[in-house]
């Protein structure tokens, strides 16, 4: 469908700050807005996504972001980070989160997926243990499973919603 498609890491520019506030505030309301209350989603995108968060939590060297380009045009974006509350693990594994992921409407491919995800889990390589707490109901749930991960039967809450979630964990295959 596309004939290209790249991922690549994002930088504080002024285009690469307004792609990312497209994307993550296009894809919270796309992802949000049938399970929350719509005050309290605008209050969460007003918080989480501004130009001056966006630029804080890019800079920061917790983070990394990616973004999905199909055709030259931004399609979804991931962020990894090492901060967050992750689920209950060994001490001794290394780990890393995978904390957003997300693709435009117009882009749920397998294709632009798969360059997302692949992206990621060679940012995470180095990692014992990826993990992801998604919502319970993101369709996107069975494509982690088919990129290996595997549920957790551990409580868990998305940061910042009122939503139920669940943790998904990666670990690192040994070769």
């Amino acid at each position: 469908m596309y004939k290209n498609i790249k991922t690549k890491f994002t930088v504080v520019t002024g285009d690469e700050i307004d792609t990312l506030m497209l994307l993550t505030k296009n894809i919270a309301l796309a992802k949000f807005s049938e399970l929350i209350q719509a005050d309290l989603l605008e209050s969460y995108i007003a918080e989480n996504y501004t130009e001056k968060t966006l630029i804080t939590e890019v800079n920061s060297m917790s983070n990394q972001w990616l973004v999905v380009y199909a055709d030259d045009q931004p399609a979804g974006y991931a962020r990894i980070t090492s901060k967050g509350k992750s689920p209950e693990l060994p001490d001794s594994q290394t780990r890393i989160c995978i904390a957003d992921f997300g693709l435009l409407e117009d882009y749920h491919t397998p294709e632009v997926r798969a360059s997302l995800m692949d992206k990621c889990l060679a940012v995470c390589r180095s990692y014992g243990v990826i993990w992801i707490n998604e919502y319970e109901s993101n369709p996107l749930l069975s494509f982690f499973e088919e990129s290996g991960f595997i549920r957790l039967e551990q409580d868990a809450r998305l940061e910042g919603l009122p939503l139920d979630s669940v943790y998904l964990i990666r670990e690192r295959e040994i070769t």
